[in-house]
């Protein structure tokens, strides 16, 4: 529809504020509503970039990006795509936290769809106004685990929001494609529920056959009104997540980022510290401290990797311990028999059966690499440290919790501890250390290296369903594209600069594992690359007098 005058400027995603050029004011009747100036692109993304950086805080930062998105979403996504290492941390990890904490508190404009168990019944109506024909990937929550932060029920929508954000401005997914979705069914959150400003339904959360019909209901009127659509699950609660994963993957295009792309990320960080160290995964030993769905996602495509090496089912599981908060998880210990499903192939049979202390752990396993998803602060300490890099000459230490304030240690005390030998990721960013004089930039495992090339490349081969094969080599091409300059620095991924390339053969080698494994519907292009390239969105304005 051909918009003009105030119903375009108010148009987010056909607006183009002052970069109007004057042909264009006159013939789409903006003379008058807009002062006289006309900027160019590179002005108009100065003027942007000077409001940004004027604002005091991460969280006013935020708030400053979702009004730009929201009056202007072409420069918004300019301007991520062009300083993603300086915005991505404020539209996502760490800063969207305290974007949820606040979500009642700094709610401007509705973004999404908000289905709550009053809508039962009536669910396709909701998924009917949305007002976008075609949409391709849905992120959606229940806001039960958001982060580390826990419980946040509908405020948890930012997590949908910015991760939808990061599938437009890392892989070049069309805002207009991208639907972020919060299933409102309660909280347990005391202080949400005390809250006068909490947007969701202030009642404790539902759960069971309510809950799962609900989704069954969602699922059913999404791929109905849109056929082919991925959707990614986000932030579930340890006692759900695993068990839709396991119901939808075969029923539907899905994949859970918690679980999976978890994974993948971090598997990449391990086939890069292994290419720093000259060895090969089967020649490591794991030790996690976390068992949730990042630890348990993790460890499971881990051991999918080294069967690739040529372990079998149980050699491979020897490799991978698992510590949560009850201790190392071994077979003989008193909880073994009501174990959590998901822990119970990392119930080693182990004596000492009872560890309960991290360090005791450390000292007993010698593990080679120790991975974070505890959300315990600083539960790496110095003594862990030092005790990693006297067993190993190049200790793996990867701290993955998020936000930053849960990280199990901080790059410096790592860098520090270890006398500058550790290979480092972590969840959350970190600023760079000079030790011994050389400036070291640390590796951030951030979902954001796989989960929008996964989607890309389900789109562009029109993928039946993503199998867990995906993953590993999605994470294959992922460190593959570290290149030597990247390991010396210190640094385990590509740079953060070049997301939108990386992302691009991410999605261009899930495809072809797609075309290889006759799981795409799609015809094959002669040129896989060049074709995915060719789908993606570019954030510029359009000559808005032909375009309209």
């Amino acid at each position: 529809m051909k918009r003009t005058g105030v119903d375009l400027l108010r148009d987010p995603m056909q607006n183009k504020g002052l970069a109007f050029t004057k042909a264009e004011r006159s013939s789409l009747g903006l003379r008058g509503l807009l002062p006289s100036r006309v900027f160019d692109m590179s002005a108009a993304e100065s003027h942007s970039l000077a409001q940004l950086r004027s604002k005091t805080s991460p969280l006013e930062k935020y708030i400053y990006l979702q009004a730009l998105q929201d009056r202007d979403e072409t420069m918004y996504f300019y301007l991520v795509t062009r300083h993603i290492r300086e915005i991505m941390p404020l539209i996502y990890t760490p800063t969207v936290g305290d974007g949820c904490i606040r979500f009642g508190h700094i709610f401007r404009r509705p973004r999404g769809l908000f289905v709550s168990l009053e809508d039962k019944g009536s669910v396709a109506e909701l998924v009917a106004n949305w007002p976008q024909p075609d949409v391709k990937v849905v992120v959606v929550t229940d806001g039960e685990r958001i982060l580390g932060l826990g419980d946040l029920g509908a405020a948890g929508m930012g997590i949908p929001i910015g991760k939808l954000n990061l599938y437009t401005a890392c892989a070049g997914i069309h805002p207009s494609n991208c639907l972020p979705i919060t299933l409102d069914v309660g909280t347990e959150n005391a202080e949400f529920l005390a809250d006068p400003f909490y947007p969701g339904l202030p009642r404790h959360r539902e759960r069971g056959v309510v809950y799962e019909a609900l989704i069954e209901e969602l699922f059913d009127a999404l791929n109905k009104r849109y056929p082919g659509l991925l959707i990614q699950f986000e932030d579930f609660g340890n006692s759900t997540a695993f068990g839709l994963l396991h119901h939808w993957q075969s029923r539907t295009l899905c994949f859970n980022d918690d679980i999976q792309g978890t994974a993948a990320v971090t598997v990449a960080g391990l086939y890069s510290a292994t290419r720093v160290k000259g060895t090969k995964l089967s020649d490591e030993s794991y030790l996690f401290v976390g068992a949730g769905e990042a630890g348990v996602g993790i460890a499971d495509l881990l051991v999918s990797a080294l069967k690739a090496e040529g372990l079998d089912d149980a050699s491979a599981r020897r490799k991978v311990f698992l510590f949560d908060t009850k201790g190392l998880i071994t077979a003989g210990r008193g909880d073994a028999a009501t174990m959590q499903h998901h822990k119970k192939p990392y119930a080693h049979d182990y004596q000492p059966a009872v560890v309960s202390d991290l360090l005791e752990a450390v000292k007993l396993l010698k593990p080679s690499a120790l991975i974070g998803v505890s959300t315990n602060p600083d539960c790496f300490t110095e003594a862990i440290i030092k005790l990693m890099t006297a067993t190993n000459s190049r200790p793996i230490i990867f701290p993955l919790s998020n936000p930053t304030r849960k990280s199990e240690c901080t790059f410096a005390a790592a860098v520090q501890h270890s006398d500058g030998k550790v290979l480092f990721a972590s969840g959350s960013p970190f600023d760079d250390y000079v030790h011994g004089g050389v400036s070291l930039r640390p590796a951030q495992a951030n979902n954001a290296y796989i989960f929008p090339g996964i989607g890309l490349g389900a789109i562009v081969s029109g993928m039946k369903h993503i199998s867990d094969e995906c993953f590993l080599v999605s994470a294959r091409s992922l460190s593959e594209q570290a290149t030597a300059d990247d390991l010396r620095s210190g640094c385990l991924f590509p740079a953060l600069e070049n997301i939108r390339a990386v992302s691009a053969k991410v999605a261009a080698a899930v495809a072809e594992f797609a075309w290889q494994s006759v799981i795409a519907t799609a015809a094959k292009p002669a040129d896989v690359l060049s074709h995915v390239n060719s789908c993606m969105w570019d954030p510029v304005y359009p000559n808005t007098t032909s375009a309209l």
